[in-house]
Order: structure tokens, then C-alpha cells, then sequence
């Protein structure tokens, strides 16, 4: 993928210097996600990649928009905010799983727009929920979307919707794929 991309091993950084700033301890931001501390600090440190959903919860947290914690800078757009090709910012790496974020710079965005770039040759990441609700539309490859268990091979131009509540998950079927994905988390 061609996407700009900001250096992920920042990103730990800033949430810290922001919880810090904030003066909310390690324990208190972990219970306010609904995660471990153990875990919490994984992230913080750099030792593990942050989930998108999880991201999004750190930033709410914080009382600043996600794009602050994957750029350092704030989102300056309200009206309207163009991403040209290969321009989105990578905001995480599972194993075989590549996300840019394609609507970054648009101030108080209620759904995140994602291309997702999945890896054949790597291990598929494990299932992951999350609050709200997931729209997914291949645009190359097959991808195979597991929802609760059921499975769903999807091919260039076939879309899923979903509660995101449910533990689910994608992989390439074969080759590499790419997919847009739209999620909405309730608020």
C-alpha cells in the first residue's frame, strides 16, 4: 500500500503524555475501556498493536478526536474531507491486516471509513467485538468474514453488514484482498 504513514510507534507515546497529561492512572483509563491494566499498558508501552476499537475508546477517554492520537495533529475539516488515492494513515497492523483510516482530518466523524489491505501469507488476526455496527464491501480478492462463527465468502463487489458486538473477523481467501470497511460504534 501506498498510504502516508505516520510512524505507529508514536502513537503509544502520545496516549501516554495525553493520560498523563489528563492525570488518569494506568488502572483508571483501563476499567473506563473495559480492558486489563496488564493489557492497557501492553498498549501504552508499544509491546502490542492497538486495536482499532480500543484506540477509539482511549480517545473518548481523552476527550480528543482519534485522529490526534494516529497524527499528532487535529482534524481540521467540517464540511467536507477529500482523501486522495494513497493517502489515507495507517492506524494499526494485526498480523495480515493493514487499515488506513480514510476520513482522518474530518472533525467529529460519527462512522470511521477504513481500506483494509489483508496479507494471505500471514496468520489471520484473532476474532475481535466491538459496540455498534460494521459494513464491509470487497473491492479486489475474496475475503472470507467470520461473524459468531458463521463464515461468509465474499467476492470483489459483495458487501456484509453486522453487529459488531459479535466476535468477528476477516482473511484473503487465496490472494490478497482489499475491503472497505465502515464502522460505527455507538456512543
Amino acid at each position: 500500500m501506498n498510504d502516508a504513514e505516520e510512524n505507529p510507534a508514536q502513537i503509544p507515546g502520545r496516549i501516554r503524555e495525553l493520560r498523563e497529561v489528563e492525570e488518569i492512572s494506568v488502572i483508571d483509563m483501563a476499567r473506563d475501556i473495559g480492558i486489563s491494566a496488564g493489557d492497557y499498558a501492553k498498549y501504552e508501552s508499544g509491546e502490542l498493536d492497538i486495536p482499532v476499537s480500543i484506540l477509539y475508546k482511549i480517545a473518548l477517554c481523552l476527550g480528543v478526536d482519534a485522529t490526534v492520537l494516529l497524527t499528532g495533529e487535529d482534524p481540521r475539516m467540517e464540511t467536507a474531507s477529500v482523501c486522495r488515492k494513497g493517502q489515507g494513515v495507517r492506524i494499526e497492523r494485526y498480523p495480515g491486516y493493514e487499515f488506513s483510516s480514510l476520513a482522518y482530518n474530518f472533525r467529529g466523524r460519527t462512522i470511521e471509513p477504513l481500506l483494509v489491505y489483508l496479507d494471505p501469507s500471514k496468520p489471520p488476526a484473532p476474532p475481535v467485538s466491538h459496540a455498534g455496527q460494521e459494513f464491509n464491501y470487497v473491492i479486489e480478492g475474496s475475503v472470507k468474514v467470520t461473524v459468531n462463527k458463521r463464515e461468509y465468502v465474499l467476492d470483489a463487489g459483495d458487501s456484509i453488514y453486522f453487529d459488531a458486538a459479535l466476535p468477528h473477523g476477516q482473511s484473503a481467501v487465496g490472494a490478497p484482498a482489499r475491503f472497505i470497511t465502515i464502522i460505527q460504534e455507538k456512543t
